[in-house]
């Protein structure tokens, strides 16, 4: 009496590691082996590779291409009003607005400052107080503004901060009821940031928190020792000092600063 022997397809599949923005999953099929009426040899499955993961992407740094250096200092305001950020305590408004000429996307500003301004560890994190972006046709308390390096120093000087370093526009400041926040600044961060590999996103997160911070009461702070985290009111756009970067001024749930400077 003769014997059949069958052996089953095999099907592998391998599962790549995608970008953070998509899924990708590649399905292999193995071939399948059949038998016949006379025996063979069973048949095996290929090895397969352990899934590889893909590298992520390194963090961007700075921007490329031409950043402009002065507009006509006429603005765009972002529309509609934002979820009130915090638990409690004293109501904060804030518009948002965009120099004309900038390159900019208004609605992706206006985002990156309400994350900014969202996360607990910023100045929300006091439990104290409450933000909320709202329309230009609505009471405010203060304008975040994203303006060109020649309408910064337009804009500071006349809240009398002069923003220049080696006779150019190169900081941003707060004047009484506005936050200006300096373009080029915003596209290429700061040499010492990008020699330390620190994320663009890092340096925008900061410099929202240092200004509003200021706008907020608080006053500069200097470097509490090497090594430790570097105050949100510490002017870390001119120097760390030892310090690392470090855009939050709540940290672990606590206040975190530095000596006054």
């Amino acid at each position: 009496m003769s014997l059949l022997t069958v052996a089953g397809a095999v099907a592998v599949v391998g599962i790549l590691v995608p970008p953070a923005d998509r899924l990708v999953a590649d399905d292999v099929p193995a071939g399948a082996a059949t038998g016949s009426a006379v025996p063979t040899e069973p048949a095996t499955a290929s090895p397969t590779a352990s899934p590889t993961p893909s590298a992520a992407p390194p963090p961007v740094l700075r921007l490329a291409g031409p950043v402009p250096s002065s507009g006509p200092g006429t603005f765009t305001y972002a529309r509609g009003r934002g979820e009130v950020l915090g638990r409690a305590g004293t109501l904060r408004t804030y518009r948002v607005a965009l120099e004309r000429g900038t390159d900019e996307d208004l609605d992706e500003f206006a985002a990156k400052v309400d994350a900014a301004l969202a996360d607990r560890r910023s100045w929300i994190g006091s439990g104290q107080l409450r933000l909320q972006r709202v329309p230009d046709n609505a009471g405010h308390d203060f304008t975040v503004y994203l303006v060109t390096a020649g309408t910064a120093r337009r804009m500071c000087a006349e809240s009398g901060v002069d923003i220049r370093v080696d006779g150019k526009p190169y900081t941003s400041c707060r004047g009484s009821g506005r936050v200006i926040l300096n373009l080029d600044r915003w596209r290429l961060s700061v040499p010492h940031f990008v020699r330390a590999k620190v994320p663009l996103e890092t340096y925008r997160s900061y410099v929202v928190n240092h200004e509003v911070g200021h706008e907020l009461g608080h006053r500069h702070e200097r470097c509490p020792r090497d090594g430790r985290p570097a105050p949100v009111m510490m002017q870390q756009t001119l120097f760390l000092n030892g310090c690392k970067a470090n855009p939050w001024p709540y940290l672990d749930g606590k206040r975190y600063a530095g000596p006054p400077l």
